[in-house]
C-alpha cells in the first residue's frame, strides 16, 4: 500500500460580510473545509444568514 500525504485540505470558517453594518445582533458563521493548494486565496461564497433572513457574502476569516 502506499503511503499517505500530508492532508492539503483545511477547515475554515466563514463569517458574514453585511451583518456587521446593520444593528443586528448576532454573527452568522459557517464551516467548511478547502483544499488550500488549489484556493490559496480566501474563500468567499454565498451562504444564508438567519438573522438577516436572506442570502448574503460569507468570507473567510482566520
Amino acid at each position: 500500500m502506499a503511503k499517505k500525504k500530508k492532508d492539503a485540505r483545511q477547515s475554515i470558517i466563514l463569517e458574514c460580510t453585511e451583518q456587521k453594518g446593520t444593528g443586528v445582533p448576532g454573527i452568522s458563521r459557517y464551516t467548511t473545509q478547502k483544499n488550500k493548494k488549489n484556493t490559496p486565496k480566501r474563500l468567499e461564497l454565498k451562504k444564508y444568514n438567519p438573522y438577516l433572513r436572506r442570502v448574503t457574502l460569507h468570507r473567510e476569516i482566520k
